[in-house]
């Protein structure tokens, strides 16, 4: 790979043309390959990346937080099969999207075609390094791939095998790229490449995803940070809506589609002691005052604080689940879409109306009914892979696949017409 991010751009911008011409064959047969090398190099990548864990602990990063940046075998299974479905998906490229004739004879179509040169800046997930690789490639675009500097021996040697893998499998290689010194000025550098970067994504914190937003020059798809909610209303079966709040909380607490507060309506406080119960020694429960009332007598180990109103507005990415009352729907509803990120949440009941109001009023990319927010995942949605989940409301929301990465062409094809 080249040296200097101005070397990696001009290289990424004429990968792409390149990359632009290829069929659906040709690039399903590099990403085979990259998958393949990736299978082969498993010591070699959980070798890299056993350093970056000692030295995240050595750091004291939050034990959630250093399960995002472990591999395993299980999680370069999952690497692996996720290239493969992203590889068995149909080309988004060059689908006729409309077609139309001219009064004048001028036919028109409208087709899809890659939107160019991506770059993603995220932070401590090696996953993200192969899913975002293989996506960008199947959709005919280059790709600037920015991790952070605690994951970055996890990130060369993932980069170095899917390079060698498209290579290998007549592919494109230097489609792919790392920006790889951990400098925070690359990050300025990209967020100013307007000549050579067609669009960007930020994934991780808020911190990270402001100073892109703030900062950048070209354009950006905002992947937001997941304050998300679960909502229990009377309705709903005790048990099964624990099981879900635990799934949502506990399966995996670092990640964006984890809840993060839990609103219970007055007359479903009864899911309190039973959640108290399942949740002790598991997770800290912040509550207000009528739901700490309604654990009663709280088991030996669980650990239980009075919520503020700092709680009602923070991701936490840990073991914590907020806890408030509130005696509606409606302010259910009004809590969420003041507090929430528009990314995913969740309405517990078995009430047909409140299911109906709470998809339609809440302003989320993802809206659940009787199920984990933690289903908010291109991988789960049948994706195979996903770039980010965007919270905005342009092309592109929720989780991001292949089409996120398309734009549109208009063919015109004439047969001699000006314009009077």
């Amino acid at each position: 790979m080249a040296d200097s991010l101005d070397d990696i751009f001009i290289t990424l911008k004429k990968a792409q043309s390149e990359l632009a011409m290829q069929n659906r064959a040709a690039k399903d047969r590099a990403l085979a390959a990259a998958a393949a090398a990736i299978n082969r190099s498993r010591a070699a990548i959980l070798e890299a990346n056993s350093r970056d864990v000692e030295n995240a602990r050595k750091g004291g990063m939050k034990e959630s937080l250093v399960d995002r940046l472990l591999l395993n075998e299980k999680r370069i299974d999952s690497l692996i099969e996720g290239i493969n479905t992203v590889k068995e998906q149909e080309d988004p490229i060059g689908k006729t999207q409309a077609g139309w004739t001219l009064p004048n004879g001028l036919h028109v179509e409208r087709v899809t075609v890659p939107i160019g040169v991506a770059a993603i800046i995220y932070e401590s997930r090696p996953n993200v390094t192969a899913d975002c690789a293989a996506l960008a490639y199947k959709a005919g675009c280059s790709i600037l791939l920015r991790g952070s500097s605690t994951a970055l021996e996890s990130n060369r040697a993932l980069v170095r095998c899917i390079r060698e893998g498209i290579a290998e499998g007549g592919g494109i290689a230097d489609a792919v790229a790392l920006a790889e010194s951990g400098s925070r000025d690359e990050v300025d550098v990209i967020l100013n490449a307007r000549d050579y970067i067609d669009v960007v994504l930020p994934r991780g914190g808020h911190e990270l995803i402001r100073r892109v937003i703030e900062n950048a020059k070209v354009p950006v798809i905002e992947t937001g940070e997941g304050n998300c909610h679960i909502y229990v209303e009377p309705s709903a079966d005790i048990n099964n809506a624990v099981e879900i709040i635990l799934n949502a909380k506990l399966q995996k607490p670092g990640v964006c589609n984890a809840a993060e507060t839990l609103l219970v309506h007055k007359d479903a406080l009864a899911v309190m002691p039973v959640l108290a119960k399942k949740i002790a020694g598991k997770a800290e429960l912040r509550c207000d005052a009528a739901s700490k009332e309604a654990i009663g007598a709280p088991p030996a180990a669980l650990v239980l604080k009075d919520a503020t109103e700092k709680d009602w507005e923070t991701e936490f990415l840990d073991y914590i689940l907020a806890v408030k009352t509130v005696f509606s729907c409606d302010e259910a509803i009004a809590h969420i879409n003041r507090y929430g990120t528009k990314h995913s949440e969740a309405i517990l009941t078995n009430d047909l109306n409140s299911a109906e109001k709470f998809r339609c009023q809440i302003d989320a990319a993802c809206v659940y009914v009787n199920a984990s927010t933690r289903f908010t995942d291109g991988g789960e949605f049948g994706f195979g892979a996903e770039l980010g989940i965007s919270t905005q409301k342009f092309h592109a929301r929720g989780p991001m696949g292949l089409e996120a990465l398309t734009t549109i062409k208009y063919l015109v094809t004439g047969s001699g017409q000006i314009r009077p």
